[in-house]
């Protein structure tokens, strides 16, 4: 029983740290209407950043600042979000798919940096030694994975009840004019590109908060946590959610990531060790199909906009044909 609360503890704090990564996408596309396939960069960027201000001093690397895990995730915060407004003004007057073509190229070349770049970020061999929370509880399980989540949900809440807020803000309902009809809103005097930058800064930070979180929790990083699969995984667990919801894009994480490690426990079972790197194809498979399943039953995600239905607009058409028969 001890063991299936524990892994319960470590599976909803690995989902809830995804649940920051699909928050902040939903910020920069479900809010604003920004095509970011290069999520998986500003992850990196938070991760090594936190990594190089908290771990110990190592030879032959830069960093190794041995600050507290506190200054580390609000540094990668910094960084990422500082990252993102830069290639944000260089990026944002692209459209839909090249703006897309453009981040993706972004997030290669963090991982590529993070690859060869081995005198900051220790190239393959990554950074090791990251400090974990409550590492003094690591020799009881139980105690280290329940610690760790409820760090986690206090600052899943402190964020989530930020965006929320800001969603609700003047802020807020501005990106969302510009994402519905960007005309109008210029020509009441918004500037387009100076709040876009503002939402991808933003969405961005909350990425990096993400990659720094995760750091910590499993105290290692190397550039293969950071390729491509990650930006697909994020970007099913908000369509999943509903794109435009931070309810959805929470709900979403945790379902994505519930079937995804469930459908790596089963093929470990199912094949033998000498097939389950083929089988491991089995869980992008299985998203695939649940992804299907649910736009066919939800087109709008989970938590999305949800059409009127046709019972609320019968009445209303009723009573127009009502009159109309009266007039006649």
């Amino acid at each position: 029983m001890m063991d299936i609360i524990g892994y319960a503890a470590f599976f909803l704090t690995t989902a809830l740290i995804f649940s920051f990564i699909t928050l902040g996408l939903n910020l920069q596309w479900g809010l604003t209407g920004l095509f970011n396939v290069g999520l998986a960069g500003f992850v990196a960027i938070g991760a090594y950043t936190s990594a190089l201000l908290t771990t110990p001093d190592a030879a032959g690397r830069f960093g190794g600042f041995d600050m507290p895990i506190l200054v580390g995730w609000l540094g990668a915060m910094i960084v990422a979000g500082l990252a993102a407004a830069v290639i944000g003004v260089a990026t944002l007057r692209l459209k839909s798919d090249y703006l897309a073509i453009t981040t993706f190229g972004v997030s290669v070349v963090v991982q590529l940096v993070a690859l060869n770049a081995q005198k900051l970020t220790g190239g393959p061999f990554g950074i090791g030694f990251i400090p974990r929370p409550f590492s003094s509880l690591a020799e009881t399980p139980l105690l280290f994975n329940l610690a760790n989540l409820g760090v986690v949900v206090v600052v899943m809440l402190i964020v989530y009840f930020a965006l929320e807020h800001l969603v609700k803000s003047p802020w807020g309902r501005v990106l969302k004019a510009l994402r519905e009809d960007e005309r109008a809103a210029i020509s009441l005097g918004k500037s387009a590109r100076f709040y876009r930058v503002q939402a991808f800064a933003v969405g961005g930070a909350v990425m990096g908060l993400a990659g720094a979180m995760q750091a910590h929790f499993i105290g290692f990083i190397a550039p293969d946590n950071y390729l491509p699969i990650l930006t697909f995984q994020v970007w099913v667990m908000l369509i999943v959610g509903g794109s435009g919801s931070n309810k959805g894009a929470v709900m979403g994480s945790v379902l994505v990531w519930a079937i995804w490690a469930g459908s790596g426990a089963l093929t470990s079972i199912l094949f033998s060790p000498e097939q389950q790197a083929r089988a491991a194809s089995l869980q992008i498979v299985a998203i695939g199909v649940m992804l299907c399943i649910i736009l066919l039953v939800r087109p709008g995600g989970l938590f999305g906009d949800i059409p009127k239905r046709r019972s609320a607009i019968a009445p209303q058409s009723k009573s127009v044909a009502d009159e109309g028969s009266a007039a006649s």
